[in-house]
């Protein structure tokens, strides 16, 4: 096992940690004797990292999005289907329990046929305004993950998107060319619909939750708390605010996404999360973020 890191002190320190060596990227993935490699650099860098990876014989798992570029992402795509290697992206979102629970009862037909897809995603506190001019945008890096839970509870892509986003939480985010604050609608062929919330800020926190409304009833994933602790008064009832932020909230959907990959090397199941969706989601966030710029919905087919 091998780990490297542009900052070669970070490296080594994880080398140390986990008991593994500090070599370079290059020598990884030359290296005959590893199987797989996971992929957490700029997202600049994904699409040839994942070509390179495959091509020196090895299965991939890469955080998102596959690229910046839509275009980039489809070549790299069409790249490397000639090695047919395990390729992961990863959107851990659908590895959540509770998430994983609401799909399973959805299919299970428990609320009948899916007809209003709700889902919030708000962070406790805007990142650095130098990491938004890098980022791609709020689509291409923080609604990407609520567009493929969209994908993975209705079991398809959208006809339609339209989107709406302003710089309400921080101005120097709109000067940078982004938003802070978005919704999208949805809209798909057999006329479901899908609304998505995001915010750069929510002072108590992390706040994630699905909600979807069907034919025979409704489905509910809510947040995960600091504690289930309920203290009820005369002056009212009060609970604990939601974890801080996506480390704590998503530590075991994490966990069950490297075993979700490490089983599909070692027993050549499907990958739960392909090349494929990867590229397809960034389809979405690029219709999103022309129709946030255009003030008119977009179809997916256009993109």
């Amino acid at each position: 096992m091998a780990i490297s890191d542009h900052i070669a002190a970070n490296a080594e320190k994880l080398a140390a940690q986990y008991g593994c060596t500090a070599r370079t990227t290059e020598e990884i993935i030359a290296d005959p004797q590893i199987d797989a490699v996971l992929i957490a650099t700029s997202t600049d860098t994904h699409s040839e990292l994942i070509e390179a990876a495959t091509a020196a014989g090895k299965a991939v798992l890469c955080e998102k999005p596959v690229d910046l570029s839509l275009e980039r992402a489809r070549s790299c795509k069409t790249n490397i289907a000639v090695y047919g290697l395990p390729v992961m992206i990863g959107f851990n979102r659908r590895f959540d329990p509770n998430f994983s629970a609401l799909k399973t009862a959805l299919d299970a037909g428990e609320i009948g046929k899916a007809e209003l897809l709700s889902i919030t995603s708000f962070d406790p506190a805007p990142p650095p305004v130098a990491y938004i001019k890098v980022s791609g945008g709020l689509f291409r890096d923080m609604m990407i993950h609520d567009f493929d839970m969209a994908n993975f509870i209705m079991g398809e892509a959208p006809m339609s998107i339209m989107a709406a986003g302003s710089s309400s939480v921080d101005p120097e985010i709109g000067a940078a060319g982004d938003v802070d604050t978005a919704d999208v609608t949805m809209t798909y062929a057999d006329g479901r619909i899908c609304v998505i919330k995001n915010s750069r800020r929510a002072v108590y926190g992390y706040d994630q939750r699905v909600e979807l409304l069907g034919s025979e009833g409704l489905l509910q994933a809510q947040n995960t708390l600091e504690n289930t602790v309920v203290k009820s008064t005369t002056a009212g009832v009060t609970g604990a605010k939601p974890t801080y932020f996506f480390l704590e909230r998503y530590m075991p959907a994490h966990a069950a996404e490297w075993a979700a990959i490490v089983d599909a090397i070692n027993n050549g199941t499907t990958l739960p999360v392909s090349l494929d969706d990867g590229v397809a989601v960034l389809a979405i966030a690029e219709a999103a973020t022309l129709s946030a710029k255009t003030g008119r919905p977009v179809l997916l087919a256009d993109v």
